[in-house]
C-alpha cells in the first residue's frame, strides 16, 4: 500500500512540473509578438492604433474563455480543458507563422486570448490538486508566478530570435509550435484531479459583487487595473515608444524590459506572504505610483535606463498591489460567491490590460506616442494615488 502511495507520489510530483512546464509556454506564447509589432507595422503599414487594437483583441478571447469556460474544468475534468488550451494555443502560433495581412493577426491575438482563458484558472487549480495537502498554497503562489514569468519570457525569446537570427516574423513561432508540443504530451498523461466528473453543461459564469463586499473589492480594484494597465503599456506601447521617440531597434533590449516588468511582478507576488493584506496593498500601490513616475520621466528624458527601472518598480508594486488585492477581496467573500467575485475582479484586470493601451492609441494618433505616454503616466499614478488614499481612509474606519 505504502509503495503505491509513493509511486503516486512521484508520479503527481512529475505532472506538477509538466503541467508547470506547459502554463509557461502557453503564457508565453500570448506575449511572443511584441517585439514583432514594428516589423507588423512597418510590412502591413499599421498605425499605432491599429498595432494597440490588434494587441486588445487578446482580451476578448481571455475573457471570453474565463466566462464561459472557467468553471468547466470542476465538471468535466481539468485535462479537457487544458488540451484544447494548449491546442488553441498551437493554431494560434500557426496563424502568426503564416501571417500576410493584418487579419491573422486579429484571428491570431483572440485565439491567443482564448488559450490563456483556458489556462490561467484551470493549469492553477491542476497544480493546487497535484500538490500534497500541506503545500497547495505554495503551489498556487507558485502558479501565480509562472503565470508572470511566461507572460515575461515571451517578448525576451522573440526579442532575441528577432535581432540575431533570421526570418524574425516566422522564426519564433515555429519554435513556439515545438515547444507547445511536450505541453501537450505532459498534459495528456498527467493524471486526472478530478475523479467524480459531472454532465458537460456550459454556463457562463455571473458577474457580481456582494454589498457586503463591495467596499473591499473597489479598494482592491482600483490599484489592480492600474498595475494591469502598466503591463499593457509595456507590452503594447513599449515598442513604439523605443522605435519612434529613441529610435531604438533593438529587440532583444525590447524584450528585457518587457520581461523585467513581469519578472518584477513576479517577485512582488512571492515577496512578503506572511505580511497582512492590509500593509502589502498600500505599499504595493505606492511603489506602482514610484514605478509609474519613472516611466513618466523615462519618456520625457528619452531615457532607456529610467524606462528600465520604471519596468522593473511598476513590476513588483504590480505584483504586490494584484496578489494582496486579491487575497483581500477572497477573504471577505463567501465560498459560495467567491467564482463570481473572483471573475469580476479578473475580468476588470484583462480590461485594464487592453481598453487603457487603445486609448493611449488614440491619442498617440493626434499628439504623438512620447506625449500620449506621457499622459498615460500621470493618469495611472493618479489613479494609484486615489487607490492609496482609499486604503489609508479604510485603516481610519
Amino acid at each position: 500500500m505504502s509503495m503505491l502511495k509513493e509511486q503516486e507520489t512521484v508520479g503527481n510530483r512529475m505532472s506538477f512540473i509538466g503541467i508547470a512546464y506547459a502554463f509557461l509556454v502557453v503564457m508565453l506564447g500570448t506575449t511572443l509578438p511584441t517585439p514583432l509589432y514594428p516589423i507588423y507595422g512597418d510590412i502591413f503599414r499599421l498605425s499605432n492604433l491599429m498595432i494597440t487594437v490588434i494587441y486588445a483583441v487578446y482580451a476578448i478571447g481571455v475573457i471570453s474563455a474565463l466566462l464561459v469556460f472557467g468553471q468547466l474544468s470542476d465538471r468535466i475534468g481539468r485535462r479537457y480543458i487544458l488540451i484544447p488550451g494548449v491546442i488553441l494555443s498551437a493554431v494560434s502560433s500557426l496563424v502568426f507563422l503564416f501571417a500576410d495581412s493584418i487579419t491573422p493577426l486579429f484571428i491570431g491575438r483572440v485565439l491567443s486570448g482564448l488559450s490563456a482563458g483556458l489556462f490561467t484558472s484551470t493549469a492553477t487549480a491542476t497544480l493546487v490538486n497535484l500538490a500534497p495537502r500541506h503545500k497547495q498554497g505554495k503551489a498556487s503562489m507558485i502558479a501565480s508566478g509562472i503565470n508572470m514569468l511566461g507572460l515575461g519570457l515571451g517578448p525576451l525569446l522573440a526579442g532575441i530570435l528577432a535581432q540575431y537570427l533570421s526570418y524574425p516574423m516566422r522564426l519564433v513561432f515555429v519554435v513556439d509550435f515545438a515547444i507547445l508540443v511536450p505541453a501537450f504530451i505532459a498534459i495528456w498523461f498527467m493524471p486526472e484531479p478530478i475523479k467524480a466528473k459531472q454532465k458537460f453543461q456550459l454556463r457562463i459564469q455571473k458577474l457580481r459583487v456582494p454589498s457586503e463586499v463591495r467596499a473591499t473589492f473597489i479598494r482592491a480594484v482600483i490599484p489592480g487595473f492600474a498595475g494591469f494597465s502598466v503591463l499593457g503599456l509595456f507590452t503594447s506601447v513599449s515598442p513604439s515608444f523605443l522605435q519612434e521617440v529613441l529610435h531604438f531597434d533593438n529587440k532583444a533590449v525590447l524584450g528585457v524590459i518587457v520581461f523585467s516588468c513581469f519578472c518584477a511582478s513576479a517577485v512582488g507576488q512571492s515577496l512578503l506572504t506572511n505580511t497582512s493584506d492590509r500593509t502589502v496593498l498600500p505599499l504595493g500601490s505606492a511603489i506602482l505610483i514610484i514605478g509609474v513616475i519613472f516611466v513618466g520621466l523615462a519618456l520625457q528624458s528619452r531615457s532607456l535606463i529610467l524606462l528600465l527601472i520604471g519596468a522593473i518598480v511598476s513590476g513588483v508594486g504590480q505584483g504586490f498591489s494584484f496578489r494582496a488585492g486579491l487575497a483581500s477581496v477572497n477573504a471577505k467573500t463567501s465560498s459560495t460567491e467567491r467564482g463570481e467575485v473572483t471573475s469580476s475582479f479578473f475580468t476588470i484586470a484583462y480590461i485594464a490590460l487592453s481598453i487603457p493601451v487603445v486609448g493611449m492609441g488614440l491619442l498617440a494618433k493626434w499628439v504623438g506616442i512620447q506625449a500620449a505616454g506621457i499622459l498615460f503616466s500621470i493618469v495611472i499614478a493618479l489613479l494609484a494615488l486615489m487607490a492609496l488614499i482609499l486604503l489609508f481612509i479604510r485603516r481610519d474606519e
